[in-house]
């Protein structure tokens, strides 16, 4: 099955062109009941598969990258890089049949096909889907305590919405006992990790991952596994690792560069893209685009990415590293950077953020970065906007907000 949302439907036929299949047809009318019709009675269409970069005998799924920075692009996931993945998570997290989660990010992604639903299915354990199809705030409690879940994993914006709401609707670690929290699909503001920490009685365990990797590639370990650095995405958990420079060199131990990474979860390219595939593979290794540091302990730090970064008066800037300062203004939760039209007087850069009711105004926002950043870096405009748009991963949708605020 194909299952997509309307702004990448035009890829669909590149998909159905190397794969067999029937054909499914599913009717979910404005009222009434929704139907679906499988013609079983007929043999599976089958089509010619093409030369290399096509999808093989051996490939179990096509995901759709979050399609965050850019253009959606589709993997095509072997069956050994799914085994491999699903291994991987269930080791970190050291999962068992005793274990229990509700399932709060979309199946259609990485994140929570592979991390929420797989691992937990592999290792013995159970997942509940909620009664309203995702994630429900005034209902997700509950959940957790209908099957006396153990963790649970979601995007920063989920935990953000679970902590503003935490005063209200938290019952307490005493009736919702968790072994620990994941966060993975953004970056998760260290003051929102330790809040909800804190709230929880519960390590908050930030991940790394992405569509090419099968979903994670690094994590926050365990606290009987190994420190917790917040701020940083962990270590390696089954990818070998590396950060180069722009001439393809390691780079030392703290020193910024491009994070590649290589193992049995990296998939071979893009489905039918083989201009982005030589782009983002090269013998073995996928070349992320995120910006990074390893530290000594292997930790990886993450700082921007690559086709984000803005360049004003001779300076680079990491619109992430702006989004982390606003982020830790008092009232502040989430913040978005973005380049603006040069109109004459040279390069500029915008902020939107969002606020708490009654909190910080946008003059007092800016003064906290002027207090905290060089001036190169303090955005020329700031407003404040009641939401910022959102990829079905959880993700910023960076193109959405420079379409709604870049002008």
């Amino acid at each position: 099955a194909v299952l997509v949302g309307p702004p990448a439907a035009d890829a669909v036929p590149v998909a159905e062109a190397g794969v067999p299949a029937w054909t499914l047809r599913v009717d979910v009318p404005r009222a009434g009941t929704a139907s679906a019709g499988l013609d079983t009675g007929a043999p599976p269409v089958r089509r010619v598969r093409g030369a290399a970069g096509e999808l093989t005998d051996h490939d179990s799924l096509v995901l759709f990258t979050a399609g965050t920075t850019d253009q959606a692009k589709m993997v095509p996931l072997t069956h050994a890089n799914v085994a491999a993945s699903v291994r991987d998570i269930c080791a970190t997290y050291e999962l068992g049949p005793g274990d229990a989660t509700v399932a709060v990010m979309p199946f259609f992604h990485g994140h929570g096909l592979f991390a929420g639903l797989l691992a937990t299915l592999a290792s013995g354990g159970c997942v509940l889907l909620p009664e309203r199809g995702g994630f429900s705030a005034p209902t997700f409690w509950d959940d957790v305590r209908a099957v006396s879940a153990s963790w649970f994993t979601a995007a920063p914006t989920v935990h953000e919405i679970l902590l503003e709401r935490s005063a209200t609707e938290y019952p307490g670690p005493s009736l919702a006992p968790l072994k620990f929290v994941r966060s993975c699909s953004a970056p998760l503001n260290t003051a929102t990790q330790r809040a909800l920490e804190r709230t929880l009685g519960a390590p908050l365990l930030s991940a790394y991952g992405m569509t090419e990797s099968t979903h994670q590639a690094t994590s926050e370990p365990l606290p009987q596994q190994g420190f917790l650095k917040h701020g940083s995405v962990g270590r390696s958990t089954g990818v070998d690792l590396r950060v180069f420079d722009t001439n393809g060199r390691p780079c030392p131990v703290g020193t910024q560069g491009e994070v590649w990474v290589h193992g049995p979860t990296v998939a071979r390219g893009y489905l039918g893209d083989p201009a982005e595939t030589a782009r983002g593979f090269r013998d073995g290794w996928f070349r992320t685009g995120d910006l990074g540091s390893l530290d000594e302990d292997g930790y990886l730090f993450l700082t921007g990415h690559i086709k984000n970064l803005i360049s004003r008066g001779g300076t680079v800037i990491s619109p992430e590293h702006v989004e982390d300062i606003l982020a830790g203004c008092p009232g502040v939760t989430e913040a978005a950077v973005f380049a603006l039209p040069d109109e004459g007087n040279g390069p500029r850069m915008g902020a939107v953020v969002v606020v708490s009711d009654g909190e910080s105004t946008g003059p007092e926002i800016l003064q906290y970065c002027r207090n905290r950043l060089p001036a190169s870096e303090v955005p020329d405009r700031l407003d404040v906007v009641g939401s910022l748009p959102h990829t079905a991963k959880g993700g910023l949708d960076r193109p959405a907000v420079e379409s709604l605020y870049g002008r």
